[in-house]
């Protein structure tokens, strides 16, 4: 009888070790591999953003396909800080003249999204001017494969988690021209 346990005992640590970590090793890197393009992605996009002094839809559109491309769902936050400098002052550095303070106001993902895209189906820049800051962030929304995994094996269960998340900012270098986007 004690043959027969230890017997059933090796093939489950066999079956374990020769297809399940496998499996969650493979999901692991699948994750890293998505956490590197979604971090390029996000950087390349804030980048461009701050070069041009604009959010333009085409450059939106690219860049929500290429976070689409690593298979996951994503929430994206875009958070533009605007800056709103004293008018008595003559440049964005602090100098002895400057009458009053600078004064930023964030404007959000929805707010951005609904400038851009109008309801009668037509799209335009959202403009930002030198100095105006540029935060976006991305975060997985499903549960990946990996997380899964985990979740079965380690018990470690939580809401609200995300396993492939990326945040970059950047300060608007370039005052961007008031156009319209394709």
């Amino acid at each position: 009888m004690s043959d027969s346990l230890i017997t059933i005992i090796a093939i489950f640590l066999a079956a374990v070790l020769m297809f399940i970590f496998p499996l969650m090793s493979v999901s692991e890197r699948n994750d890293d591999i998505a956490q590197s393009v979604v971090q390029t992605a996000t950087s390349e996009f804030v980048d461009t953003i701050s070069t041009v002094g604009a959010i333009k839809p085409s450059d939106y559109e690219a860049y929500t396909q290429k976070l689409a491309a690593t298979g996951n769902t994503y929430d994206i936050e875009i958070e533009v800080q605007k800056l709103d400098e004293n008018v008595g002052k003559k440049q964005a550095t602090t100098t002895s003249d400057m009458i009053g303070e600078n004064i930023r106001y964030s404007t959000f993902t929805s707010d951005i999204l609904n400038s851009m895209y109008n309801e009668n189906g037509t799209s335009r820049n959202y403009t930002l001017k030198k100095g105006d800051n540029v935060i976006v962030t991305a975060k997985n929304t499903n549960k990946t494969i990996a997380q899964t995994l985990r979740s079965f094996f380690y018990k470690i269960t939580g809401q609200g988690t995300y396993q492939v998340s990326a945040s970059s900012s950047s300060m608007v270098v370039n005052s961007g021209a008031v156009s319209t986007a394709n």
